[in-house]
Protein backbone atom coordinates (compact mmCIF):
# COMPACT_ATOMS: atom_id res chain seq x y z
CA UNK A 1 0.00 0.00 0.00
CA UNK A 2 2.74 2.33 0.98
CA UNK A 3 4.33 1.83 -2.51
CA UNK A 4 1.20 2.31 -4.23
CA UNK A 5 0.48 5.68 -2.75
CA UNK A 6 3.65 6.89 -2.91
CA UNK A 7 4.28 6.01 -6.75
CA UNK A 8 1.13 6.29 -8.45
CA UNK A 9 -0.04 9.74 -10.17
CA UNK A 10 -2.80 11.70 -8.65
CA UNK A 11 -5.27 11.34 -11.70
CA UNK A 12 -4.66 7.36 -11.57
CA UNK A 13 -5.35 7.20 -7.67
CA UNK A 14 -8.51 9.11 -8.07
CA UNK A 15 -9.35 6.72 -10.21
CA UNK A 16 -8.60 3.93 -8.62
CA UNK A 17 -10.39 5.33 -5.39
CA UNK A 18 -13.08 4.94 -6.62
CA UNK A 19 -12.89 0.65 -6.20
CA UNK A 20 -11.19 1.23 -2.98
CA UNK A 21 -12.59 3.49 -1.00
CA UNK A 22 -15.38 1.35 0.08
CA UNK A 23 -12.90 -1.53 1.17
CA UNK A 24 -10.27 1.14 2.85
CA UNK A 25 -13.45 2.43 5.02
CA UNK A 26 -14.93 -0.72 6.73
CA UNK A 27 -11.04 -1.82 6.92
CA UNK A 28 -9.74 1.18 9.11
CA UNK A 29 -12.97 1.41 11.13
CA UNK A 30 -12.21 2.84 14.54
CA UNK A 31 -11.49 5.61 17.15
CA UNK A 32 -8.31 6.85 17.88
CA UNK A 33 -8.59 9.01 14.74
CA UNK A 34 -10.98 11.19 13.23
CA UNK A 35 -11.34 13.49 10.12
CA UNK A 36 -13.29 16.77 10.51
CA UNK A 37 -14.09 16.38 6.99
CA UNK A 38 -16.45 13.62 7.00
CA UNK A 39 -17.10 13.44 10.80
CA UNK A 40 -16.04 9.37 10.87
CA UNK A 41 -13.73 7.80 13.12
CA UNK A 42 -10.72 5.24 11.90
CA UNK A 43 -8.26 2.55 13.92
CA UNK A 44 -5.43 4.12 12.09
CA UNK A 45 -5.08 6.51 8.61
CA UNK A 46 -2.64 5.12 6.06
CA UNK A 47 0.45 5.84 5.29
CA UNK A 48 1.71 8.14 2.73
CA UNK A 49 4.68 9.69 1.08
CA UNK A 50 7.22 10.12 -1.36
CA UNK A 51 11.10 11.10 0.08
CA UNK A 52 9.88 10.26 3.35
CA UNK A 53 6.73 8.23 4.55
CA UNK A 54 4.63 10.05 6.97
CA UNK A 55 2.42 7.56 9.03
CA UNK A 56 -1.16 7.88 9.32
CA UNK A 57 -0.99 10.47 7.50
CA UNK A 58 -4.09 9.78 4.71
CA UNK A 59 -7.54 9.34 5.86
CA UNK A 60 -9.00 5.93 3.92
CA UNK A 61 -12.40 7.13 4.09
CA UNK A 62 -12.00 10.66 1.97
CA UNK A 63 -8.33 10.79 1.00
CA UNK A 64 -7.52 13.77 3.02
CA UNK A 65 -4.21 13.96 3.77
CA UNK A 66 -3.16 16.49 7.09
CA UNK A 67 -3.11 20.04 5.06
CA UNK A 68 -6.79 19.39 3.77
CA UNK A 69 -7.83 18.32 7.33
CA UNK A 70 -6.43 21.64 8.82
CA UNK A 71 -7.79 23.74 6.09
CA UNK A 72 -11.31 22.28 6.59
CA UNK A 73 -10.76 23.46 9.83
CA UNK A 74 -9.52 27.01 9.11
CA UNK A 75 -12.55 27.42 6.64
CA UNK A 76 -15.14 25.97 8.83
CA UNK A 77 -14.31 27.64 12.47
CA UNK A 78 -12.60 30.58 11.12
CA UNK A 79 -14.12 32.10 7.94
CA UNK A 80 -18.06 31.93 6.28
CA UNK A 81 -16.52 31.00 2.71
CA UNK A 82 -18.47 27.75 2.75
CA UNK A 83 -22.02 29.63 4.10
CA UNK A 84 -21.68 32.63 1.30
CA UNK A 85 -22.42 32.92 -2.50
CA UNK A 86 -18.93 32.76 -3.85
CA UNK A 87 -17.86 31.93 -7.36
CA UNK A 88 -15.03 29.62 -7.17
CA UNK A 89 -12.37 28.01 -9.06
CA UNK A 90 -10.40 25.07 -7.55
CA UNK A 91 -7.57 24.05 -9.44
CA UNK A 92 -6.18 20.66 -9.43
CA UNK A 93 -9.29 19.51 -7.01
CA UNK A 94 -8.68 17.20 -4.20
CA UNK A 95 -11.04 14.30 -3.91
CA UNK A 96 -11.16 15.59 -0.19
CA UNK A 97 -13.11 18.74 -1.04
CA UNK A 98 -14.35 17.64 -4.41
CA UNK A 99 -18.06 16.06 -3.02
CA UNK A 100 -18.63 18.30 -0.39
CA UNK A 101 -17.41 22.03 -2.62
CA UNK A 102 -19.96 20.68 -5.11
CA UNK A 103 -23.11 20.09 -2.86
CA UNK A 104 -22.22 24.05 -1.59
CA UNK A 105 -25.45 25.39 -3.26
CA UNK A 106 -24.11 28.78 -2.70
CA UNK A 107 -21.11 28.53 -4.66
CA UNK A 108 -20.85 28.27 -8.61
CA UNK A 109 -18.44 26.32 -8.55
CA UNK A 110 -15.70 25.11 -11.45
CA UNK A 111 -13.14 22.73 -11.33
CA UNK A 112 -9.13 23.22 -13.44
CA UNK A 113 -6.47 20.74 -14.06
CA UNK A 114 -4.60 19.34 -17.54
CA UNK A 115 -5.30 15.65 -16.31
CA UNK A 116 -7.39 15.00 -13.33
CA UNK A 117 -10.73 13.10 -14.70
CA UNK A 118 -12.62 15.04 -11.99
CA UNK A 119 -11.57 18.63 -13.37
CA UNK A 120 -14.80 20.71 -14.91
CA UNK A 121 -12.12 22.33 -17.38
CA UNK A 122 -8.64 21.16 -18.90
CA UNK A 123 -6.50 24.12 -18.69
CA UNK A 124 -2.99 24.97 -18.01
CA UNK A 125 -2.70 27.44 -15.05
CA UNK A 126 -0.36 29.51 -16.47
CA UNK A 127 -3.15 30.21 -19.16
CA UNK A 128 -6.07 30.16 -17.67
CA UNK A 129 -9.71 30.15 -19.96
CA UNK A 130 -11.02 33.27 -18.04
CA UNK A 131 -11.70 36.79 -18.23
CA UNK A 132 -10.33 39.12 -15.59
CA UNK A 133 -12.25 39.24 -12.32
CA UNK A 134 -14.00 36.64 -12.32
CA UNK A 135 -13.90 34.44 -9.13
CA UNK A 136 -14.47 35.53 -5.15
CA UNK A 137 -12.13 32.45 -4.19
CA UNK A 138 -9.46 30.44 -5.68
CA UNK A 139 -8.11 27.54 -4.63
CA UNK A 140 -4.89 26.63 -5.54
CA UNK A 141 -3.02 23.90 -3.22
CA UNK A 142 -0.08 21.63 -4.19
CA UNK A 143 0.31 23.11 -7.19
CA UNK A 144 2.59 25.27 -7.76
CA UNK A 145 6.23 23.43 -6.75
CA UNK A 146 5.31 21.66 -9.91
CA UNK A 147 4.90 24.50 -12.39
CA UNK A 148 8.44 26.12 -14.06
CA UNK A 149 7.33 29.58 -13.70
CA UNK A 150 5.19 29.85 -11.17
CA UNK A 151 5.27 33.65 -11.12
CA UNK A 152 3.17 32.92 -14.54
CA UNK A 153 0.69 30.91 -12.75
CA UNK A 154 0.71 33.31 -9.68
CA UNK A 155 -0.29 36.24 -12.22
CA UNK A 156 -2.73 34.32 -14.00
CA UNK A 157 -4.78 33.41 -10.45
CA UNK A 158 -4.03 37.26 -9.49
CA UNK A 159 -5.55 38.48 -13.17
CA UNK A 160 -8.91 35.78 -12.48
CA UNK A 161 -9.59 37.24 -9.36
CA UNK A 162 -12.38 39.88 -8.48
CA UNK A 163 -10.94 42.59 -6.87
CA UNK A 164 -10.74 41.77 -2.82
CA UNK A 165 -10.98 38.31 -3.97
CA UNK A 166 -9.42 35.34 -2.07
CA UNK A 167 -6.71 32.90 -3.18
CA UNK A 168 -6.16 29.91 -1.10
CA UNK A 169 -2.27 28.35 -2.34
CA UNK A 170 -0.83 25.79 -0.17
CA UNK A 171 2.64 24.93 -0.70
CA UNK A 172 4.86 22.21 1.05
CA UNK A 173 7.39 25.12 2.38
CA UNK A 174 10.41 24.66 4.22
CA UNK A 175 10.60 27.60 6.84
CA UNK A 176 14.40 27.01 7.74
CA UNK A 177 15.16 28.55 4.56
CA UNK A 178 15.45 32.21 3.77
CA UNK A 179 15.08 31.66 0.11
CA UNK A 180 13.16 29.38 -2.24
CA UNK A 181 15.65 26.61 -4.04
CA UNK A 182 15.27 25.78 -7.52
CA UNK A 183 17.87 25.10 -10.63
CA UNK A 184 16.52 24.08 -14.21
CA UNK A 185 19.63 22.52 -14.62
CA UNK A 186 17.83 19.74 -12.33
CA UNK A 187 15.90 17.66 -14.51
CA UNK A 188 15.91 13.86 -13.36
CA UNK A 189 13.13 12.67 -11.68
CA UNK A 190 15.71 10.52 -8.58
CA UNK A 191 17.76 14.15 -8.11
CA UNK A 192 14.51 16.08 -8.04
CA UNK A 193 13.04 13.37 -5.45
CA UNK A 194 16.74 13.88 -3.76
CA UNK A 195 16.66 18.18 -3.18
CA UNK A 196 12.84 18.56 -3.54
CA UNK A 197 11.69 16.16 -1.81
CA UNK A 198 9.11 14.78 -4.38
CA UNK A 199 10.10 13.26 -8.27
CA UNK A 200 7.71 16.46 -9.84
CA UNK A 201 8.35 19.02 -7.59
CA UNK A 202 10.70 21.93 -9.92
CA UNK A 203 11.84 23.64 -6.57
CA UNK A 204 11.20 23.88 -2.63
CA UNK A 205 10.17 26.93 -1.50
CA UNK A 206 11.57 28.91 1.62
CA UNK A 207 10.08 31.84 3.28
CA UNK A 208 10.20 34.53 0.68
CA UNK A 209 7.22 32.51 -1.29
CA UNK A 210 5.16 35.29 -0.12
CA UNK A 211 7.41 37.52 -1.92
CA UNK A 212 6.95 35.90 -4.66
CA UNK A 213 2.82 36.25 -4.34
CA UNK A 214 3.56 40.14 -3.36
CA UNK A 215 5.80 40.70 -6.75
CA UNK A 216 2.93 39.82 -8.71
CA UNK A 217 0.43 42.08 -6.92
CA UNK A 218 -0.99 40.24 -3.81
CA UNK A 219 -1.19 41.47 -0.28
CA UNK A 220 -0.68 38.04 1.66
CA UNK A 221 -1.43 36.34 5.11
CA UNK A 222 0.70 33.48 6.31
CA UNK A 223 -1.99 31.57 8.47
CA UNK A 224 -0.77 28.98 11.30
CA UNK A 225 -4.01 27.63 11.97
CA UNK A 226 -2.35 24.69 14.49
CA UNK A 227 -2.36 27.19 16.91
CA UNK A 228 -5.31 27.39 17.50
CA UNK A 229 -5.57 24.03 17.94
CA UNK A 230 -5.09 21.68 21.06
CA UNK A 231 -3.10 18.94 21.36
CA UNK A 232 -5.31 16.74 21.93
CA UNK A 233 -6.95 17.67 18.80
CA UNK A 234 -3.73 17.56 16.40
CA UNK A 235 -3.05 14.23 17.37
CA UNK A 236 -6.73 13.17 17.20
CA UNK A 237 -6.98 14.45 13.50
CA UNK A 238 -3.12 13.84 12.45
CA UNK A 239 -2.59 17.60 11.85
CA UNK A 240 0.97 18.90 11.26
CA UNK A 241 1.89 21.36 13.44
CA UNK A 242 3.17 24.75 12.10
CA UNK A 243 1.96 24.11 8.69
CA UNK A 244 1.37 27.17 7.05
CA UNK A 245 -1.86 28.17 5.23
CA UNK A 246 -1.14 30.76 2.58
CA UNK A 247 -3.56 33.41 1.82
CA UNK A 248 -3.25 36.02 -0.96
CA UNK A 249 -5.78 39.05 -1.64
CA UNK A 250 -6.18 40.79 -4.69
Amino acid sequence: MKLILSILPRHLLIKLSVFLLPILKILYRGKKFTDPIDGKSYRKFLPYGHKKIRLNALCPGTLSLERHRLLWLYLTRETSFLKEKNKVLHIAPEQAFYKRFKQIRFWDYLTLDLRSPIADIKADITNLPFDENVFDLIICNHVLEHIQDDKIAMKEIYRVLKKNGIAIMQIPIDTRRPKTFEDPKIRTNKKREELYGQYDHVRIYGNDFFDRLTSVGFKTKKIDYTKKLSEEEIKKFSIIKNEIIPIGIK
